[in-house]
């Protein structure tokens, strides 16, 4: 079930209490929407489970982060405080006690430890390449 929109008050709140960046909450809100629709497709039926685990929305907010930012992808997730899969855990969960998102007996935010290491999978696959100019 897609989540309501997060207000502004309740995304500033969390962010202070968190210590991460406003952008952060919004971003997770869409990744988790992101990756509900890849995996469950765009079903206008809202009453249907597109319930994702913590390794899920973790691989679909590095897809989605890649997407939109390519080679910056690790450097604005950075920015915005987001070190690891267990920062995007730390994030859900904190919405979690919000209100704003749920989950189900079997979701711990461990689902989100080590997932996947930023380094590599943000920054592997960009190469720069640099010719030597003979003068």
């Amino acid at each position: 079930m897609p989540e309501p929109p997060i207000s502004a008050k309740s995304i500033e709140t969390l962010a202070a209490e968190m210590h991460y960046a406003p952008e952060a909450f919004i971003f997770v809100q869409e990744g988790l929407k992101y990756t509900s629709d890849k995996l469950h497709g765009t079903k206008a039926d809202l009453t249907s489970d597109r319930h994702v685990t913590g390794r899920e929305l973790s691989e679909g907010l590095r897809e989605l982060a890649i997407a939109r930012w390519g080679m910056l992808a690790r450097l604005v997730l950075e920015r915005w405080g987001i070190f690891s899969t267990m920062d995007f855990g730390r994030i859900v969960y904190a919405m979690i006690s919000a209100g704003l998102f749920s989950k189900t007996d079997q979701d711990t935010i461990e689902d989100f430890r080590n997932v996947y290491d930023f380094r590599k999978a943000f920054d592997s696959g960009y190469q720069i390449r640099s010719e030597r100019v003979n003068r």
